[in-house]
């Protein structure tokens, strides 16, 4: 497992975080690197591969992580399906409204964060596009709880008349294409409003090379909120809260992993998603993988001890957000610093639909 680099603002001996700002994961990306749209196919993006070990990195494609990988390895996926989350309307003053569903909570009820020039009060009416209305019944810090009063359930409104869910960085509106490619070829379980990003480079061919080679390929399903897109506000990031979010482990990902184990193979997180679904479960749990559905609000910060990740694919993230804290947290912040000052030197694409980064942390 990794350990902290030297610099990253950690006591060696405790193993817990001094005091770090969130501006010491700020920096400055050119708008022009930030991808608006897809490549033409998944597998083409490029791959930088870090190793917390070693300073020099490598610029490679994600074609070859296969190169990277050796039989008996497993590659953890998270096949959450993102559901058609937004839906346009204005407010019964008038004024416009965006809802961004966070999370289904019935037939007719749902977490949803809401865009508005003044934000809507409790009790008042959503007038949402195709006759659909949605009320406002509670509101907790920027997640409101709208009941929707249509004969429809909330998955067939969203089905028939939401829009695909692109991130706010992505500054144009949702194309059919996104419909398909803002969805991993691998999407089996419906709940989520945000890609897992990092699994939108596999595409079927990927997946039957690396199973021939050996590797187990296995998933988790963690639903990703709309969460994911807000920036940590506190000053110091242990301030921050973050939301929850469901997942679930099967029994059979569990005895993958633990016989990978036993074999002296590596785990490969395959995005953010699969490595907090599967540290969450060992922190529940001291260590161990539980099968089942639970909650994690869990917070990755430089300092924590992981327990089951070896390897980590992932985007390239945003500006002073959790996910980079996190793979911060898993390379070491010095590390993390390097390598994305490499990536906007050398035009690397960032975001959901952007490059691919593979960090190697134990060196083996």
């Amino acid at each position: 497992m990794c350990s902290p680099s030297k610099g990253s603002g950690i006591s060696p001996a405790a193993g817990i975080i001094r005091t770090m700002k969130t501006d010491d994961f700020d920096f400055h990306l050119p708008d022009e690197l930030i991808a608006q749209f897809p490549l033409a196919n998944r597998a083409d993006s490029r791959m930088l591969y870090v190793n917390h070990t070693h300073p020099e990195l490598r610029d490679t494609a994600f074609r070859n992580l296969p190169d990277y990988l050796n039989p008996g390895d497993v590659v953890v996926l998270n096949n959450t399906r993102v559901v058609k989350a937004r839906l346009t309307g204005i407010k019964s003053t008038g004024g416009k409204v965006e809802v961004m569903i966070e999370r289904i909570l019935g037939t007719h009820q749902a977490r949803a964060l809401i865009r508005a020039s003044h934000a809507p009060v409790t009790g008042s009416a959503l007038l949402l596009e195709n006759g659909i209305t949605a009320r406002v019944e509670a509101r907790e810090q920027d997640i409101y709880t709208l009941h929707f009063i249509h004969t429809l359930p909330l998955t067939e409104l969203l089905d028939q008349y939401g829009q695909t869910p692109l991130p706010p960085y992505i500054e144009r509106s949702a194309t059919l294409s996104d419909t398909s490619r803002y969805q991993t070829v691998f999407a089996r379980e419906s709940g989520a409003v945000a890609a897992p990003t990092a699994g939108l480079h596999f595409d079927e061919a990927m997946l039957e090379v690396l199973r021939a080679m050996g590797v187990h390929v296995t998933y988790i399903t963690l639903h990703v909120g709309a969460g994911t897109f807000q920036p940590v506000r506190a000053e110091n990031i242990e301030q921050h809260v973050m939301h929850t979010e469901q997942y679930h482990i099967p029994e059979e990902t569990i005895e993958i992993i633990r016989q990978c184990r036993l074999a002296g193979g590596r785990v490969l997180a395959v995005g953010t998603t699969s490595l907090r679904t599967l540290e969450a479960c060992a922190q529940l749990h001291d260590g161990r993988l539980v099968a089942g559905t639970n909650e994690t609000g869990l917070f990755i910060t430089p300092g924590y001890r992981f327990r089951i990740v070896d390897r980590l694919l992932t985007n390239f993230h945003l500006p002073r957000s959790t996910l980079l804290m996190l793979v911060s947290a898993f390379a070491g912040v010095e590390t993390i610093r390097h390598a994305y000052r490499h990536a906007i030197d050398n035009r690397y694409r960032f975001f959901s639909y952007g490059d691919a980064m593979f960090i190697e942390c134990n060196g083996r």
